[in-house]
């Protein structure tokens, strides 16, 4: 998938991930680019459009728009795609990137776990559901969703966060497969500690302080890289494929690794 000349959507664009694969697919010259996130994050919103629009630093100008819109509402998503093909035309990638992190367990309050479900995966499904009708129809378009190497993997800080990203993972496995034969592509992005907002005060984690936190623009480049190719996992930590073949070749074997793992976390080294 080369992003010349295609109409590009993101959601969670305000910042963070989302911010740097807008900036990053300027260089490669779309030809719209539509910018969502919460209403709370307007400002930063409507500042990236009109970095966009102008162009700056010898990134050519992209005409790009933002939109205020919650992913976990559905009506809302619909809106996004239906603004977003009123002013430019057919969406030929929908990066499907808003997301969230709260540490929580089993016993996290319902509240939570559904909040974490609909901004994770219901998204991911309300996106589908908005544009693959008209991809379908073309014969082509590329589906981005952003997911976490914790939903190949786990997170002990929060079970809300890898519970939900592994069932993003589930999701975008089965619309490769049920879609690939209409042309369209799927990806899904499964970094570990990147460099954002949404990791500010986890910097201890034990991804980061294992396999270290990359930059959102090194995270970028690699999706470019990967959407090229159009490789399913994309995985700016590489190593993160190693630890994947580790849990598939001896599932028993990781999961005591994690328990003990999880022991030392806590306080209590076993002996």
């Amino acid at each position: 998938m080369k992003l010349t000349d295609r109409r590009i959507v993101i959601t969670g664009a305000a910042s963070g991930i989302g911010a740097a694969l807008a900036l990053r697919f300027a260089t490669e010259r779309p030809s719209a680019l539509v910018l969502a996130d919460l209403p709370a994050q307007s400002g930063a919103l409507d500042a990236l459009a009109a970095r966009l629009n102008s162009g700056e630093a010898g990134r050519p100008a992209v005409p790009a728009m933002a939109f205020a819109c919650d992913v976990g509402d559905e009506a809302q998503v619909q809106a996004l795609v239906a603004a977003a093909e009123e002013r430019f035309g057919p969406i030929d990638v929908f990066c499907s990137n808003a997301g969230l992190i709260r540490d929580g367990d089993e016993f996290s309050p319902d509240a939570h776990w559904t909040l974490n479900w609909q901004v994770h995966v219901m998204a991911h499904v309300y996106a589908a559901r908005a544009v693959v009708p008209g991809m379908k129809a073309r014969g082509s378009g590329y589906l981005l969703n952003t997911a976490s190497a914790a939903g190949l993997l786990t997170s002990l800080p929060s079970a809300t966060y890898a519970v939900s990203k592994h069932a993003a993972i589930a999701l975008a496995e089965y619309l490769s497969i049920r879609h690939g034969d209409d042309g369209i592509r799927v990806s899904v992005l499964c970094p570990q500690a990147v460099d954002t907002p949404m990791i500010a005060g986890r910097t201890g984690s034990a991804a980061a302080a294992n396999d270290g936190v990359i930059s959102a623009q090194a995270l970028a480049d690699c999706v470019v890289e990967g959407m090229d190719a159009e490789t399913f996992l994309i995985l700016p930590h590489p190593q993160v494929l190693t630890y994947v073949e580790r849990k598939a070749k001896d599932y028993d074997r990781w999961l005591d690794g994690m328990r003990r793992f999880a022991s030392r976390l806590s306080g209590k080294i076993e002996r």
